[in-house]
C-alpha cells in the first residue's frame, strides 16, 4: 500500500460489488485492500492496519455486525472508522448497527457516489490531511493540498518525508508515535527501512520547524517514539 494514500478495508463478500466499491475507491485515490468474509477481514484488519473499514453486515463466517463489535472493543482499533453496509432497513437494525459501534450505516442498494463521500467524511475525522485539509498547531500551519507549511508566518522548506511526518503528527497532536507505526504511515509497509531512519527524519524536521526560531514543539517519549506537544 502507498504511503501518500489512505488505506481502506473493504468486506464484501459479493464479488460483483466487491469489484465495482474496488475500483471506485481507488479511482478516489484510496489505497484498498479486499477481504470476502469475516475471518479474512479481521487478519487485515492486523496486517494493514487501515484508516478505515466498509464492512458489509451479512458475511460468510464472522459477521460484519460482530467485527464491528470486536474492533470497537479493542484499544487498538476502536479509533478506525467503519462504514456499515446492509440491506436491513429497519429502524431497529440501524440502531443495532450503530450501538455496536459503527459510525456510519449505509442501506443496500446504495448510490457509489454518496458512499465514496461518506467515506472521506469519516476520514476527515481521523486523517484530515490525506483530503485535502488544512492542519493547525499553535503557530504551525500545514496545507495539505498547496503542500505549504508555515510558522509563525514564515514559511518552511520540508522535504516529502519530512512533510509527511509533520501531517502524521498534526493529525493527532499529543499522541505519541512508536518509530514502526511511524515507518507504517510515512513510508509505508511495501518499502523495508530501517527504524532507525525515523530518528534520522525527525531530527531534520526538528531542524526544520525551528529553523526561524522558537522551541522545539516535538517531544522524544524515550522507549516509547515521539509527539507533537
Amino acid at each position: 500500500m502507498s504511503k501518500d494514500h489512505p488505506k481502506v478495508l473493504l468486506v464484501e463478500d459479493e464479488p460483483a460489488q466487491r469489484e465495482v466499491l474496488a475500483y471506485n475507491l481507488r479511482s478516489e485515490g484510496f489505497d484498498v485492500a479486499v477481504a470476502a468474509d469475516g475471518d479474512e477481514a479481521m487478519l487485515l484488519v492486523d496486517e494493514e492496519n487501515p484508516d478505515i473499514i466498509v464492512l458489509d453486515w451479512m458475511l460468510p463466517g464472522i459477521s460484519g455486525i460482530e467485527i464491528c463489535r470486536r474492533l470497537k472493543t479493542k484499544s487498538q482499533t476502536r479509533a478506525i472508522p467503519v462504514i456499515m453496509l446492509s440491506a436491513r432497513a429497519e429502524e431497529v437494525d440501524r440502531v443495532r448497527g450503530l450501538e455496536t459501534g459503527a459510525d456510519d450505516y449505509v442501506v443496500k442498494p446504495y448510490s457509489v457516489l454518496e458512499l465514496m463521500a461518506r467515506v472521506r467524511n469519516q476520514l476527515r475525522r481521523v486523517r484530515p490531511a490525506s483530503v485535502g485539509q488544512r492542519l493547525e498547531y499553535e503557530d504551525i500551519i500545514l496545507d495539505s493540498e498547496t503542500h505549504r507549511v508555515t510558522r509563525d508566518s514564515n514559511q518552511l522548506k520540508l522535504g516529502p518525508t519530512e512533510f509527511r511526518l509533520l501531517s502524521t503528527f498534526m493529525e493527532k497532536p499529543g499522541r505519541v508515535w512508536s518509530r514502526e507505526q511511524l515507518l507504517d504511515r510515512v513510508w509505508g509497509r511495501d518499502i523495508y527501512v530501517d527504524s532507525r531512519t525515523v530518528d534520522v527524519h525527525v531530527g531534520r524536521l526538528r531542524k526544520a520547524l525551528c529553523v526561524h526560531g522558537g522551541d522545539d514543539p516535538l517531544r522524544t517519549v524515550r522507549g516509547a517514539g515521539y509527539a507533537l506537544g
